[in-house]
């Protein structure tokens, strides 16, 4: 069999990819590069906004027309397969394996079947399950935790991830061993409300340490950086910022969601917590860590937002400082409250709302990312930019940066840099290091050139 997987969505989509991708291997299947050459297609979907299921649709749509043509087994997973209006998107173009984000394990017996396969129970194995690391890769994933327990009233994640679930810490760390052995030099703990961890429907758990030792734990085991998406601001405690400040290992970033600066808002989204108490969160993590780089995630448009609601939004945004953020406007999505209970507002509205927050972000990003020029960072090089003389990667505070190639790095490795020119959403730089060892002075990087050739750059 050569099957080829297509990802929607999170880093926790990604992994999930990963671990599929690993079972297939485990049975003999080949991996391949494209859709053409496969003879097994998997989707990983995702249902958090409505933008990806119209992804889903377009792309089952032409892989229902290959079908016709050829031999090919189709498949979908993730989220959105766990939803009543996946299925009947997998009916509609004749999906034939249909697996939910539980049974992901189930994946060999879906090949073993001679008809539809559909799994969609959630799995108590696949919290154990140690996938192989990755090859030949500096970065990777590492689930911490499955599910969540908070019920925002615009979210579809407690539906398809069902409660949280947190890893045995054993597993944890032996997945860990896995991935340094294997040359891992960053890892990213994820799960859908990392800062939860051990604390699964309001009971803490017997032998399991909290997030913020957790952090302490992997920080110690000797990889070089250690990140961790997503934190949900209710279960956010200063002993995280404590930990981070005290683990080196541990990057100085934080994702730290707030979806709108309104308390209104807040109330109608059932985030439970207050705009006043956000901003305390704030003010323990830059106690702690100083320098810290603050991304965050800011729904627009939420229903029943008000213009002064969203000028909240704006005015928090002023007073946290963000270096990066995400920003989405609000989508309705099936089976969450606020599709049933909640007016949607026009989409004109929206959307003008969201180029003005763009607006205040790219200032933001700016300002921040200035202030980066003349100083040393700390890169991850992945590999080749656009152009082949350059190098991509990114800083501890996850800052994408562009450098020419230099004597004795011309690959993917872990560097220092000085910055050189920034933009909102760049930094550029030259490489003067690499463990503690100088490189040979060169020629200062031409930020214009380096524009050019990027496909990194942004307006």
């Amino acid at each position: 069999m050569k099957a080829h997987l297509i990802t929607y969505g999170c880093q926790m989509n990604e992994y999930d990819t990963h671990l599929v991708e690993s079972q297939l291997v485990s049975f003999g299947a080949d991996l391949v590069g494209s859709v053409d050459e496969a003879d097994f297609v998997l989707v990983n979907t995702c249902a958090v906004r409505g933008k990806p299921v119209d992804k889903v649709r377009s792309l089952l749509g032409e892989l229902r027309k290959q079908k016709q043509q050829r031999p090919l087994v189709v498949g979908m997973m993730g989220c959105l397969a766990q939803l009543e209006e996946g299925q009947r998107i997998a009916r509609k173009f004749e999906v034939d394996v249909l697996l939910g984000p539980g049974s992901l394990l189930d994946i060999g017996k879906a090949l073993e079947s001679n008809e539809r396969f559909w799994s969609l129970q959630f799995k108590d194995e696949l919290h154990g399950h140690i996938p192989p690391p990755p090859t030949g890769k500096l970065q990777a994933h590492l689930t911490i935790m499955r599910g969540c327990d908070h019920h925002c009233t615009y979210c579809i994640v407690p539906t398809t991830r069902g409660p949280q679930v947190s890893r045995h810490p054993d597993d944890i760390l032996r997945e860990l061993d896995s991935l340094l052995a294997a040359g891992v030099q960053e890892v990213t703990l994820l799960g859908q409300n990392v800062n939860a961890y051990g604390v699964d429907q309001g009971a803490k758990l017997a032998g399991y340490p909290s997030f913020a030792d957790l952090l302490r734990l992997v920080g110690r085991s000797g990889v070089r950086r250690v990140k961790f998406t997503t934190s949900h601001p209710m279960n956010f405690t200063e002993d995280v910022a404590a930990a981070m400040a005290e683990t080196p290992a541990v990057c100085e970033f934080v994702h730290l969601p707030v979806q709108s600066g309104s308390n209104r808002v807040l109330r109608r989204m059932a985030r439970e917590y207050t705009r006043e108490k956000y901003l305390s969160h704030i003010a323990e993590i830059k106690k702690h860590l100083p320098h810290v780089v603050l991304a965050t995630d800011i729904i627009v448009g939420f229903p029943g937002e008000t213009e002064e609601d969203f000028q909240e939004t704006l005015s928090l945004y002023d007073e946290v400082g963000y270096d990066s953020a995400y920003m989405f406007i609000y989508s309705p999505r099936p089976g969450t409250p606020s599709y049933k209970h909640f007016q949607d507002l026009p989409r004109e509205l929206k959307t003008e709302r969201l180029q003005r927050l763009i607006v205040k972000q790219k200032e933001w990003s700016a300002r921040k990312n200035a202030g980066k020029v003349g100083t040393i960072q700390e890169l991850l090089l992945r590999g080749d930019a656009h152009d082949a003389g350059f190098l991509e990667g990114h800083t501890r505070g996850n800052h994408p940066t562009v450098v020419p190639k230099a004597l004795g790095a011309t690959g993917p490795g872990i560097y220092r840099a000085r910055i050189e020119h920034a933009t909102p959403h760049m930094l550029y730089g030259r490489l003067i290091g690499q463990d503690g060892q100088d490189l040979p002075e060169l020629p200062r990087l031409n930020p214009e050139a380096a524009a050019l050739s990027s496909p990194l750059q942004m307006a």
